[in-house]
């Protein structure tokens, strides 16, 4: 379970985080949308703990380690192998010792690298370095996974593949969190969808039966009032 309760925190005179609160249970995925410097990337850093809000809580089943990222950045190393990197990221995550070579090995397969594990990060194309990012993020099996613009870099087939890995997750019972200014890339894996401005959510509900288009029309709705 996720649950975060009045969230703030402040740029200078920026509102990034205005008083954010939700709760997701296991096997929910909430999609948030909104405007660049609507607080989105904010939100995901708090809730990995790379930014600490100047006020609320954020409170996770496992505490931080059970925490996946994706992120802008790859966090990957670009003179370490993919393999390299993903052992090192095993470690820090505290996968046994005895378990990561295979934790490394399963991850890099389901995201299409095993033919590239053995080569440097520095060398792989945009999306394929997106591909070493997301096996990252899942080499300790967490329970939660938030990703702030996941698509990004990917082609058509390899979003493809992400959004049925995604699913996959959510039907295994993991908690996601899904930050992103394309509609129609979240609304497909969303229970729950968000809508994000100035640093506030202004809507918060269960996606219910709506598609895409009603999800669309509601979010410029949002944006527009007031």
């Amino acid at each position: 379970m996720l649950s975060i309760e009045g969230l703030r925190h402040v740029y200078g005179p920026v509102v990034a985080l205005d008083n954010v609160s939700f709760m997701l249970a296991p096997g929910q995925t909430l999609a948030i949308f909104g405007p660049n410097g609507a607080g989105k990337t904010t939100l995901v850093k708090v809730l990995a703990g790379l930014i600490r809000p100047q006020r609320g809580t954020v409170r996770v089943d496992g505490g931080r380690r059970a925490i996946g990222w994706i992120g802008h950045e790859s966090h990957l190393y670009d003179h370490l192998t993919v393999r390299e990197n993903l052992l090192f990221w095993a470690s820090l995550y505290g996968v046994p010792a005895a378990a990561r070579e295979a934790r490394a090995a399963g991850v890099a397969e389901r995201l299409g690298l095993t033919d590239r594990v053995e080569r440097p990060v520095w060398s792989l194309s945009r999306g394929l370095a997106q591909r070493a990012a997301i096996a990252r993020a899942l080499i300790h099996d967490p329970r939660v996974l938030l990703l702030d613009e996941p698509f990004t870099g990917l082609d058509l087939a390899a979003a493809a593949e992400l959004r049925v890995l995604l699913g996959e997750l959510r039907g295994a019972g993991r908690t996601l969190v899904l930050a992103t200014h394309n509609v129609d890339e979240g609304v497909e894996l969303a229970t729950h969808v968000a809508f994000q401005r100035r640093g506030r959510i202004v809507h918060f509900a269960p996606r219910g039966g709506r598609d895409a288009a009603q999800v669309a029309d509601a979010y410029r709705r949002a944006m527009s009032d007031g």
